[in-house]
Protein backbone atom coordinates (compact mmCIF):
# COMPACT_ATOMS: atom_id res chain seq x y z
CA UNK A 1 0.00 0.00 0.00
CA UNK A 2 1.35 3.41 -1.00
CA UNK A 3 0.83 6.64 0.96
CA UNK A 4 1.34 10.21 -0.15
CA UNK A 5 2.34 13.12 2.08
CA UNK A 6 -1.29 14.03 2.79
CA UNK A 7 -2.01 10.56 4.18
CA UNK A 8 1.07 10.71 6.41
CA UNK A 9 0.16 14.21 7.63
CA UNK A 10 -3.38 13.07 8.44
CA UNK A 11 -2.17 10.14 10.56
CA UNK A 12 0.32 12.42 12.31
CA UNK A 13 -2.52 14.84 13.15
CA UNK A 14 -4.63 12.03 14.62
CA UNK A 15 -1.62 11.02 16.70
CA UNK A 16 -1.38 14.55 18.08
CA UNK A 17 -5.06 14.40 19.10
CA UNK A 18 -4.48 11.08 20.86
CA UNK A 19 -1.46 12.56 22.69
CA UNK A 20 -3.69 15.39 23.93
CA UNK A 21 -6.44 13.13 25.31
CA UNK A 22 -5.58 13.80 28.94
CA UNK A 23 -4.76 17.50 28.56
CA UNK A 24 -6.58 20.83 28.33
CA UNK A 25 -6.09 21.21 24.57
CA UNK A 26 -7.72 17.99 23.37
CA UNK A 27 -10.80 19.60 21.80
CA UNK A 28 -8.74 22.25 20.01
CA UNK A 29 -6.40 19.54 18.66
CA UNK A 30 -9.34 17.45 17.45
CA UNK A 31 -10.79 20.51 15.78
CA UNK A 32 -7.53 21.25 13.96
CA UNK A 33 -7.44 17.72 12.57
CA UNK A 34 -10.95 18.06 11.17
CA UNK A 35 -10.65 21.60 9.83
CA UNK A 36 -7.83 20.57 7.50
CA UNK A 37 -10.36 18.46 5.62
CA UNK A 38 -13.77 19.98 6.39
CA UNK A 39 -14.82 23.62 6.25
CA UNK A 40 -16.73 24.86 9.32
CA UNK A 41 -17.05 28.15 11.19
CA UNK A 42 -17.73 27.29 14.83
CA UNK A 43 -17.38 24.40 17.24
CA UNK A 44 -18.31 23.49 20.78
CA UNK A 45 -17.98 20.40 22.97
CA UNK A 46 -20.68 20.04 25.61
CA UNK A 47 -22.48 17.56 27.77
CA UNK A 48 -26.25 17.47 27.42
CA UNK A 49 -28.21 16.64 30.59
CA UNK A 50 -31.84 15.56 30.58
CA UNK A 51 -32.97 17.98 33.31
CA UNK A 52 -30.26 20.64 33.37
CA UNK A 53 -28.53 23.16 31.10
CA UNK A 54 -25.66 21.90 28.93
CA UNK A 55 -22.19 21.79 30.45
CA UNK A 56 -19.63 23.40 28.12
CA UNK A 57 -16.39 21.41 27.97
CA UNK A 58 -14.68 23.62 25.39
CA UNK A 59 -15.64 26.05 22.65
CA UNK A 60 -14.23 28.18 19.90
CA UNK A 61 -13.07 31.53 21.24
CA UNK A 62 -14.71 34.73 20.00
CA UNK A 63 -12.38 36.86 17.82
CA UNK A 64 -12.44 39.75 20.32
CA UNK A 65 -12.12 37.46 23.34
CA UNK A 66 -15.58 38.38 24.62
CA UNK A 67 -18.35 36.01 25.73
CA UNK A 68 -20.85 35.08 23.02
CA UNK A 69 -24.08 36.67 24.29
CA UNK A 70 -26.27 34.62 21.95
CA UNK A 71 -24.69 31.40 23.19
CA UNK A 72 -25.46 32.52 26.73
CA UNK A 73 -29.14 32.74 25.72
CA UNK A 74 -28.84 29.16 24.48
CA UNK A 75 -27.34 27.95 27.75
CA UNK A 76 -29.90 29.87 29.79
CA UNK A 77 -33.00 28.33 28.20
CA UNK A 78 -33.06 27.95 24.43
CA UNK A 79 -31.21 24.65 24.46
CA UNK A 80 -34.60 23.12 25.30
CA UNK A 81 -35.69 23.91 21.71
CA UNK A 82 -32.48 22.60 20.11
CA UNK A 83 -33.23 19.59 17.87
CA UNK A 84 -29.89 18.02 18.76
CA UNK A 85 -30.66 18.33 22.48
CA UNK A 86 -34.14 16.87 22.03
CA UNK A 87 -32.87 14.01 19.86
CA UNK A 88 -30.16 13.15 22.39
CA UNK A 89 -32.86 11.90 24.77
CA UNK A 90 -35.55 10.79 22.33
CA UNK A 91 -33.01 8.71 20.38
CA UNK A 92 -30.18 8.01 22.85
CA UNK A 93 -27.63 6.46 20.50
CA UNK A 94 -23.98 7.31 19.96
CA UNK A 95 -23.15 8.34 16.42
CA UNK A 96 -22.79 11.10 13.86
CA UNK A 97 -25.89 13.22 13.20
CA UNK A 98 -26.71 15.96 10.72
CA UNK A 99 -29.32 18.67 11.22
CA UNK A 100 -31.47 16.93 8.60
CA UNK A 101 -31.40 13.76 10.73
CA UNK A 102 -32.89 15.41 13.83
CA UNK A 103 -34.74 18.59 12.86
CA UNK A 104 -38.58 18.57 13.04
CA UNK A 105 -40.51 19.15 9.83
CA UNK A 106 -41.12 22.86 10.48
CA UNK A 107 -37.79 23.62 12.16
CA UNK A 108 -36.63 26.23 9.63
CA UNK A 109 -39.92 28.08 10.06
CA UNK A 110 -39.65 28.42 13.84
CA UNK A 111 -38.80 31.60 15.69
CA UNK A 112 -35.98 29.66 17.37
CA UNK A 113 -34.41 29.04 13.95
CA UNK A 114 -34.95 32.60 12.71
CA UNK A 115 -34.02 34.49 15.88
CA UNK A 116 -31.28 32.27 17.31
CA UNK A 117 -30.04 29.42 15.11
CA UNK A 118 -29.91 31.34 11.84
CA UNK A 119 -28.16 34.32 13.42
CA UNK A 120 -25.73 32.23 15.43
CA UNK A 121 -24.93 29.41 12.99
CA UNK A 122 -26.77 30.53 9.84
CA UNK A 123 -26.49 27.49 7.60
CA UNK A 124 -25.94 24.04 9.05
CA UNK A 125 -24.76 22.00 12.02
CA UNK A 126 -23.59 18.45 12.65
CA UNK A 127 -22.99 16.56 15.90
CA UNK A 128 -20.84 13.68 17.06
CA UNK A 129 -22.67 12.21 20.07
CA UNK A 130 -21.46 9.75 22.72
CA UNK A 131 -24.10 8.49 25.16
CA UNK A 132 -22.75 8.60 28.72
CA UNK A 133 -25.82 7.21 30.50
CA UNK A 134 -29.59 7.53 30.37
CA UNK A 135 -29.47 11.20 31.38
CA UNK A 136 -26.28 12.51 29.76
CA UNK A 137 -24.73 12.70 26.29
CA UNK A 138 -21.37 14.14 25.24
CA UNK A 139 -21.71 16.14 22.05
CA UNK A 140 -19.18 17.72 19.68
CA UNK A 141 -20.84 20.25 17.38
CA UNK A 142 -19.51 21.75 14.15
CA UNK A 143 -21.47 24.77 12.91
CA UNK A 144 -21.31 26.23 9.43
CA UNK A 145 -22.51 29.45 7.85
CA UNK A 146 -23.46 27.42 4.77
CA UNK A 147 -24.88 23.99 4.10
CA UNK A 148 -22.43 21.10 4.28
CA UNK A 149 -22.07 19.52 0.85
CA UNK A 150 -22.26 15.81 0.07
CA UNK A 151 -18.49 15.39 0.06
CA UNK A 152 -18.13 16.97 3.51
CA UNK A 153 -20.91 14.85 4.99
CA UNK A 154 -19.30 11.75 3.48
CA UNK A 155 -15.92 12.67 5.02
CA UNK A 156 -17.44 13.40 8.42
CA UNK A 157 -19.25 10.06 8.30
CA UNK A 158 -15.97 8.37 7.34
CA UNK A 159 -14.14 10.07 10.23
CA UNK A 160 -16.88 9.38 12.79
CA UNK A 161 -15.60 5.99 14.12
CA UNK A 162 -12.28 7.40 15.34
CA UNK A 163 -13.79 10.75 16.42
CA UNK A 164 -16.39 8.94 18.55
CA UNK A 165 -13.73 6.60 19.96
CA UNK A 166 -11.57 9.55 21.00
CA UNK A 167 -14.58 11.25 22.60
CA UNK A 168 -15.36 8.06 24.52
CA UNK A 169 -11.80 7.94 25.84
CA UNK A 170 -11.90 11.66 26.66
CA UNK A 171 -14.77 11.15 29.10
CA UNK A 172 -12.46 9.95 31.87
CA UNK A 173 -10.54 13.25 31.73
CA UNK A 174 -13.49 15.68 31.65
CA UNK A 175 -14.28 17.49 34.90
CA UNK A 176 -18.03 18.00 34.70
CA UNK A 177 -18.02 19.69 38.10
CA UNK A 178 -16.39 22.79 36.61
CA UNK A 179 -18.17 24.53 33.74
CA UNK A 180 -16.67 27.10 31.37
CA UNK A 181 -19.86 29.16 31.61
CA UNK A 182 -21.81 29.75 34.78
CA UNK A 183 -25.29 28.44 34.14
CA UNK A 184 -28.49 29.38 35.99
CA UNK A 185 -29.78 27.37 38.89
CA UNK A 186 -32.14 24.87 37.31
CA UNK A 187 -33.82 24.04 40.60
CA UNK A 188 -35.01 27.64 40.87
CA UNK A 189 -37.11 27.06 37.76
CA UNK A 190 -35.85 30.21 36.05
CA UNK A 191 -34.53 28.38 32.97
CA UNK A 192 -37.27 25.78 32.59
CA UNK A 193 -39.45 26.63 29.61
CA UNK A 194 -41.94 23.98 30.68
CA UNK A 195 -42.32 25.69 34.05
CA UNK A 196 -42.59 29.12 32.49
CA UNK A 197 -45.28 27.91 30.11
CA UNK A 198 -47.20 26.56 33.05
CA UNK A 199 -46.90 29.71 35.16
CA UNK A 200 -47.29 32.68 32.80
CA UNK A 201 -50.98 32.11 32.16
CA UNK A 202 -51.71 32.08 35.87
CA UNK A 203 -49.78 35.32 36.37
CA UNK A 204 -52.05 36.95 33.82
CA UNK A 205 -55.14 35.94 35.75
CA UNK A 206 -56.03 33.21 33.28
CA UNK A 207 -56.27 29.47 33.74
CA UNK A 208 -52.95 27.66 33.90
CA UNK A 209 -51.93 25.52 30.95
CA UNK A 210 -52.56 21.80 31.29
CA UNK A 211 -49.72 19.30 31.01
CA UNK A 212 -50.88 18.38 27.51
CA UNK A 213 -51.06 22.03 26.44
CA UNK A 214 -47.50 22.57 27.69
CA UNK A 215 -46.40 19.54 25.70
CA UNK A 216 -48.08 20.81 22.54
CA UNK A 217 -46.61 24.30 23.02
CA UNK A 218 -43.07 22.96 23.46
CA UNK A 219 -43.35 20.73 20.39
CA UNK A 220 -44.71 23.62 18.36
CA UNK A 221 -41.92 25.97 19.49
CA UNK A 222 -39.39 23.23 18.63
CA UNK A 223 -40.61 23.05 15.03
CA UNK A 224 -43.16 20.25 14.88
CA UNK A 225 -46.12 21.00 12.61
CA UNK A 226 -49.65 20.35 13.88
CA UNK A 227 -49.79 17.10 11.91
CA UNK A 228 -46.41 15.99 13.25
CA UNK A 229 -47.54 16.80 16.81
CA UNK A 230 -50.72 14.79 16.28
CA UNK A 231 -48.70 11.81 15.08
CA UNK A 232 -46.13 12.11 17.85
CA UNK A 233 -48.74 12.33 20.63
CA UNK A 234 -51.18 9.90 18.99
CA UNK A 235 -54.02 12.43 19.01
CA UNK A 236 -56.07 13.92 16.18
CA UNK A 237 -55.09 16.93 14.11
CA UNK A 238 -58.23 18.76 15.29
CA UNK A 239 -57.30 18.10 18.93
CA UNK A 240 -53.91 19.69 18.34
CA UNK A 241 -55.57 22.74 16.80
CA UNK A 242 -57.90 23.00 19.79
CA UNK A 243 -54.94 22.81 22.19
CA UNK A 244 -53.16 25.60 20.31
CA UNK A 245 -56.29 27.77 20.44
CA UNK A 246 -56.50 27.29 24.21
CA UNK A 247 -52.77 27.99 24.65
CA UNK A 248 -52.96 31.28 22.78
CA UNK A 249 -56.09 32.36 24.68
CA UNK A 250 -54.63 31.52 28.09
CA UNK A 251 -51.33 33.26 27.37
CA UNK A 252 -52.88 36.24 25.62
CA UNK A 253 -50.87 35.82 22.41
CA UNK A 254 -52.02 35.71 18.82
CA UNK A 255 -49.18 34.01 16.99
CA UNK A 256 -46.28 31.60 17.26
CA UNK A 257 -43.92 34.58 17.08
CA UNK A 258 -45.53 36.17 20.15
CA UNK A 259 -45.46 32.86 21.99
CA UNK A 260 -41.71 32.50 21.38
CA UNK A 261 -40.99 36.14 22.23
CA UNK A 262 -42.78 35.79 25.56
CA UNK A 263 -40.31 33.17 26.76
CA UNK A 264 -37.20 34.21 24.84
CA UNK A 265 -37.34 37.79 26.11
CA UNK A 266 -38.39 36.79 29.63
CA UNK A 267 -35.57 34.26 29.79
CA UNK A 268 -33.00 36.88 28.77
CA UNK A 269 -34.26 39.33 31.41
CA UNK A 270 -34.12 36.68 34.14
CA UNK A 271 -30.70 35.48 33.08
CA UNK A 272 -29.20 38.99 32.86
CA UNK A 273 -30.67 39.92 36.25
CA UNK A 274 -29.43 36.68 37.84
CA UNK A 275 -32.88 35.98 39.26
Amino acid sequence: MEFDWRDLAFHREIGSAIDALDGPHFWARLTRVLERHIGFDSWVALRFARNAPPHVCAEQAMPDGKIDAMFQDYLAALYQLDPFYLAAFEQPMSGFYTLADVAPDNFRMTEYYQRYFRKNIVGDEVHFNVVIDGDHTLGFSLGNTRRYDDREIALLTLFSPWVLSLMQQRLRFEDFAVAIHSTPDVESGQTDLHARLGMVAGKGGRSALTAREIEVAMLSLSGFSSRAIAEKLAISFETVRAHKKHIYAKLGVGSQSELFAMFYDAGRIEHDAGL
